[in-house]
């Protein structure tokens, strides 16, 4: 067996089981079993279990460098459309919900959260800015509404998992969109 892959086994393991069972109701014993490696393999790797949490949010939970932004001026509802379609953040509807779920309990999951959150709020203004050039608008609403459309895109998989409805990322754009048009 390769390490390398027993480790990928055993974070795939803990984010199956943290994201259906929650961090507090897993043990590493549970862990080692759905990952078919020795419990003494998972210690090696991860010293102490939130050192597991803590890996699974570092390497599976990221916002991925250098996209562009496809905006077009004018275009509002299209720009937030297609930025939600290449929408550059790297995490499982499970990683999603250990997010969310884990926030309240761990300061570095909060951590996390806070830093996808702000980097997606960020894009969001970004585009909306290049899709509404010239205008000197209200810089409050543009946060507002970039904010509004990461907490949707963010939330979306938690939303489903309690409801079982899916936001349309279309829908939601085309309202932030009409809501900035309308004075």
């Amino acid at each position: 067996m390769v390490i390398g892959d027993a480790r990928t086994r055993i974070l795939d393991a803990a984010e199956e089981l943290f994201a259906g069972r929650g961090y507090e109701a897993t043990t590493t014993a549970v862990i080692a079993k759905l990952a078919k490696v020795p419990k003494r393999l998972i210690a090696q790797h991860f010293p102490d279990k939130i050192d597991l949490l803590v890996a699974l949010v570092n390497e599976r939970a990221v916002i991925e460098e250098g996209r562009e932004v496809d905006a077009v001026p004018g275009d509002l509802a299209g720009t937030l459309a297609r930025l939600a379609r290449a929408l550059p953040l790297r995490a499982s509807p499970a990683m999603r919900r250990i997010l969310f779920r884990e926030a309240d309990t761990h300061r570095s999951v909060k951590e996390r959260l806070g830093r996808l959150n702000g980097e997606l709020v960020r894009r969001a203004r970004f585009a909306l800015e290049l899709a509404t050039p010239g205008a000197r608008g209200d810089a409050a609403r543009l946060e507002v509404a970039a904010a509004m459309f990461a907490a949707a895109l963010l939330y979306q998989e938690n939303l489903c998992q309690l409801t079982g409805h899916q936001i349309d990322p279309d829908a939601v754009a085309e309202l932030i969109a009409h809501s900035l048009v309308l004075v």
